[in-house]
Formats: structure tokens, sequence, C-alpha cells
């Protein structure tokens, strides 16, 4: 990862107070997990749908700025398929097409047996400002 990116990574504010660690980025492709704690679980004892919404942005983030160019989202939509109480989950993004200006992106949020929890769709519009 370059150091623009490591340090656009690091200043999220909100992926570092939710405890979000980034696995592995490279352009187009990213891994991120979050260990469920108290502070992700809801009124009803389960995992909260915006930490999970939060990890799968963040893997979006770090996937699509990996290129070098700023990159924001522009509109998205979750499915949430399994609700957990705990462990841990991993959000696998991948750029599904992209073009000079726009980017398409599925993000798969797991949990620690591989089961699918929830699925993020993102498109996102690349900006004129580089990030390297």
């Amino acid at each position: 990862m370059n150091n623009k990116l490591t340090k656009l990574m690091e200043n999220d504010r909100f992926a570092t107070f939710v405890g979000i660690d980034l696995l592995e980025v490279q352009p187009g492709y990213a891994v991120a997990k979050m260990d469920i704690t108290e502070k992700h679980l809801n009124g009803v004892d389960i995992v909260q749908g915006g930490a999970i919404f939060t990890l799968a942005d963040f893997a979006f983030a770090a996937a699509s700025n990996a290129y070098g160019q700023i990159t924001v989202a522009i509109n998205a939509n979750i499915s949430y398929f399994k609700a957990l109480k705990g462990g841990s989950l991993t959000a696998e993004a991948r750029e599904v097409s992209g073009s000079h200006k726009i980017a398409n992106y599925r993000v798969d949020v797991f949990n620690e047996q591989r089961d699918l929890i929830a699925q993020l769709t993102v498109t996102g519009y690349k900006k004129n400002e580089k990030a390297d």
C-alpha cells in the first residue's frame, strides 16, 4: 500500500473507532476485518446493521482508492442475510466494472465460517484528485 493510501485509511477515524483492520489491499480489491464487541450490538443483541455497513464501506474505500485516484461512494445498497451476535466479520471488496469516472463494486461480508452475512453494492465516483 502506498504512503498516501496508508494515510487515507489510517485517517478514517470512524473505522478506527469501530475496530476495523485492513488485511489486504490492491487496486480493485481489499479485505477488511472487524472483531465484534459489545459496542457493535443493537437493542436486540445482534450486530447493528450500521456496523456491518461501515465494515463493507471501508473495504470498498480501500479497494477503490488503491488505484491512486480519490474515489467516493455515490450510491450504495446493502442486503442482510444472517444475523449474528459475536465473533468476527470479514468484508471482501471486488471491482465489478469501471470507467474513467465511475466504478462499481460488490462487497461480500462473511462470518468466521464463511457464511454470507451481507452484500453491499456500491457505485463510486472517481474525483480529479490523486490518492498518491
